[in-house]
């Protein structure tokens, strides 16, 4: 039987919600591999031409809202860019590709293809296995900007709640609402345009707060998909008008003292490393990152979460 083709539009700027779920049973993607997963949306969405509008990273599959760019936005200048940026500033691409390596950077299918790949070695050079990971082709919508795509969003932000992981939606790392909240969006992985002209006007941290609002509404309403966020607990975000304050960006930060390898000041944690990367291989490129809110803080990922 035929493929179905998908709903792809290539002339213009066109928001996709893509759904790709796993081949294994239970729940194969624990906390490290959420982890890699993430690294690989966000590395690869630096050489894509694509804006990360949300996403959430599950057990057994992950959702990803992107907003992908037409082949004639794009300039032979901004793939040259984007291709040194990504495999560094000596890397040489042919002119008589620039046609070709175009057509790919603004592909859905290669962007998903390439996550789901990487991943996909990755887990299997982990665990010493052979064989697919995930169960087919990934499942594609094509979705209205505005009031449509704010209701998706949360949608997907509320994945964790209905499955019962955690009372808060920003308490799960690996969804867009608690990226936002945890690292304060770091390296601007996720675009806030959402193309609902009455938010997109305001300051940034307004739009996050107004979403963060909009979620915690939707999330209270039961709907019979799972659980819903407690009611005491919306009550409480109510009161304070939906702003985080300080002190609770840091407690959702304090992951750190318990989730790393190694923390402290940006010279201890390399000198740690030097210490123990016979440890890890020759190829071990293992990065330490500054912990948000704290300044001077860095922290490195233990050992086995590479």
């Amino acid at each position: 039987m035929p493929r179905i083709a998908r709903f792809i539009r290539n002339d213009r700027q066109t928001v996709y919600h893509v759904i790709s779920r796993t081949a294994l049973p239970g729940l194969p993607i624990k906390d490290t591999d959420k982890d890699y997963l993430l690294g690989l949306i966000k590395r690869l969405s630096r050489l894509y031409f694509v804006d990360v509008l949300g996403f959430a990273v599950m057990g057994n599959h992950f959702h990803l809202v992107a907003r992908m760019h037409p082949e004639d936005e794009i300039s032979n200048s901004d793939i040259i860019k984007r291709w040194q940026k990504y495999y560094g500033d000596e890397a040489q691409m042919p002119t008589d590709r620039m046609a070709e390596v175009k057509k790919r950077l603004c592909s859905l299918g290669a962007y998903v293809k390439d996550i789901k790949q990487n991943f996909t070695r990755y887990y299997n050079k982990k665990h010493r296995r052979k064989g697919f990971f995930w169960g087919g082709r990934f499942k594609s919508m094509i979705v209205q900007e505005g009031s449509t795509l704010v209701n998706l969003l949360a949608y997907v932000d509320l994945n964790p709640i209905r499955a019962g992981i955690v009372k808060k939606p920003e308490n799960y790392r690996w969804s867009s609402l608690g990226y936002h909240t945890q690292t304060g969006n770091k390296d601007g992985l996720l675009d806030i345009d959402f193309g609902l002209k009455e938010w997109n006007e305001l300051d940034p941290k307004e739009i996050v707060r107004k979403y963060r609002q909009f979620v915690y509404e939707t999330g209270a309403v039961d709907a019979g998909k799972g659980k819903t966020i407690e009611k005491k607990v919306v009550e409480k975000a109510r009161k304070k008008g939906y702003k985080i304050s300080r002190v609770e960006r840091f407690r959702y930060r304090c992951r750190y003292f318990t989730d790393s390898g190694v923390i402290g000041g940006k010279d201890f944690v390399q000198e740690v490393f030097d210490q123990v990367k016979h440890l890890l291989g020759s190829k071990d490129t293992r990065k330490f990152t500054p912990v948000g809110g704290v300044e001077g803080l860095y922290s490195m990922k233990r050992l086995g979460e590479s």
